[in-house]
């Protein structure tokens, strides 16, 4: 069941008017007390918006594919996304996948008074690494002891929302998790200086968004699969969202499409998804899609349909096993299930028009499932 198009949940189905248990924020009143233009998305909505404390997360992301067959991720985030009860935690995530070279991860930890965002637009500072933009473009700079990364992000197509970035949760949406894609396409400019070696700078296609909320996502989510990608004149972001047991697990669908910079497609309601060749990853033990397909019908003889295709987990981890000693014990009698995988391959765009391909354009991209709870079997 698809976003914006009149949500219906588990519970709630027989009982006309019922209030939804998960909605995305659409509505007049959503955007008038949020603060925001329906038309419009401006410089302060990539700034901080929790308070940082007790109960909130928040993160800003980057990730590149760049034209060496590189790819690059980094995270600032306000804590640890399965931490929100606890206090202020900052920290930056960089995954670095080189072809031919071991994948690097860092983490890097800093003290509260070591992090300060700007609620007047994006500027992260964590200790010496910040993230600054103002919605076109973008520097990201990562400084850890053995490796410096700079990053240069240039929009391509304007920053997109779905609805008014918000999806509540509970009848009087007690909960909210909230997501911006600031830049949904960009090109990238990337110098990594690794120590004792010369800086090595590389180009190719980015991508930046900002996430917050106000509880635990694995309380809200059960699972997501995300994706960004260009695909010759096309850029695309998908992704869909399955709530968790005690929202009905309402299933949300958003879908943006691009052509030459011009948003061309982006009604959740002509969208539907199909997961095929699934199987059961070796070290998640998570359901895995080789194909994840959007199609987006304008009507029964247009539209386009957006494949991605994988060739290979470029990352694949438990959430138990980020944690160690107590927490890893702890985690382990909670049964916490989640898990995160990345992929790569090759992602399509297909227009069809009259009912006939009429066009047709493929090049790599990354995408990614986020598992917070358990499968269906491991309920």
């Amino acid at each position: 069941m698809t976003a914006g198009a009149g949500l219906e949940t588990h519970d709630d189905r027989g009982r006309a008017g019922a209030a939804p248990l998960a909605r995305v924020a659409d509505r007049d009143e959503d955007y008038s007390r949020l603060g925001l233009k329906r038309s419009e998305v401006e410089p302060w909505e990539d700034g901080m918006r929790t308070s940082g404390g007790r109960g909130s997360f928040e993160w800003w992301y980057f990730d590149s594919h760049l034209d060496d067959g590189t790819s690059l991720v980094i995270t600032f985030y306000t804590k640890w996304l399965l931490e929100p009860e606890g206090p202020e935690a900052p920290l930056i995530t960089v995954d670095l996948d080189r072809p031919g070279q071991p994948e690097r991860d860092l983490m890097i930890h800093a003290k509260p008074e070591e992090f300060r965002a700007s609620k007047e637009r994006c500027d992260v500072q964590i200790k010496d690494s910040y993230f600054r933009g103002d919605l076109h473009t973008y520097q990201v700079k990562v400084v850890d002891e053995g490796v410096v990364i700079e990053a240069e992000l240039v929009g391509q197509v304007p920053p997109w929302r779905p609805g008014a970035s918000y999806k509540y949760f509970g009848r009087r949406d007690e909960h909210y998790f909230a997501w911006l894609p600031s830049v949904p396409q960009g090109r990238v400019t990337v110098t990594i200086t690794e120590r004792g070696s010369q800086p090595r700078t590389l180009t190719g296609v980015g991508y930046h968004d900002h996430n917050w909320g106000d509880v635990a996502m694995s309380k809200l989510l059960n699972h997501w699969y995300w994706g960004r990608a260009q695909a010759g004149p096309y850029s695309v972001v998908a992704t869909h969202l399955y709530a968790e047991e005690a929202y009905g697990r309402t299933e949300f669908t958003e879908f943006m499409l691009a052509k030459d910079g011009i948003i061309v497609a982006q009604d959740p309601s002509k969208v539907t998804l199909r997961l095929e060749e699934t199987f059961t990853d070796e070290r998640s033990r998570k359901p895995v899609a080789n194909r994840v397909i959007y199609d987006y019908r304008e009507d029964d003889q247009s539209g386009y349909t957006v494949t991605f295709q994988r060739s290979e987990t470029i990352l694949d981890y438990r959430f138990v096993d980020r944690v160690k000693g107590l927490k890893h014990l702890l985690a382990r009698l909670a049964r916490i299930d989640g898990a995160y995988l990345r992929f790569s391959g090759d992602v399509t765009v297909e227009r069809h028009a009259g009912g006939e391909p009429v066009e047709k354009a493929s090049d790599p991209g990354i995408w990614e499932l986020m598992y917070f709870g358990h499968t269906e079997e491991g309920r």
